[in-house]
């Protein structure tokens, strides 16, 4: 029997802090930034509301380095990804579950700045690399 299946993310939405970063023990660079997507919809009153959609996003490796050093808060990025859910017990033993999406893409839209005077008005790619360790990726920036 043959099973097909799609786990594909995509978001374009802005960042709503800078990214926390961490390194595995092996030095690997984990950055989590949470993503706010924004949708207008009309009330009963056919009045238009936001409503906003906050995601954990995860990333490894060369693009988490990346994100630490210019994904800032309030970045507007698409991230291309995959839902990945893991759960673990607390202290009383009860198991919580956490949905996540996992980046394979991310790119920073619009203006943003590389320095204190420097900017850049182009979208920056950074992808995960193929055919490296998990999380490792070669970063796609056009300068």
């Amino acid at each position: 029997m043959q099973r097909n299946s799609v786990n594909k993310v995509l978001l374009v939405g802005r960042t709503g802090s800078d990214a926390d970063v961490r390194f595995t023990t092996k030095g690997m660079a984990i950055a989590n930034i949470s993503l706010a997507t924004t949708e207008a919809r009309k009330d009963t009153k056919g009045e238009f509301q936001d409503s906003t959609e906050w995601h954990r996003v995860v990333i490894f490796g060369k693009m988490a380095e990346f994100t630490e050093n210019y994904v800032k808060k309030g970045a507007l990025v698409y991230i291309e990804g995959r839902l990945q859910t893991r759960s673990w017990d607390d202290k009383e033993e009860k198991r919580h579950f956490m949905t996540e999406v996992v980046a394979e893409k991310l790119t920073m839209l619009g203006g943003w700045k590389k320095g204190k005077d420097d900017k850049t008005p182009a979208a920056v790619a950074v992808t995960e690399g193929e055919g490296e360790g998990e999380g490792e990726g070669e970063e796609e920036v056009p300068f």
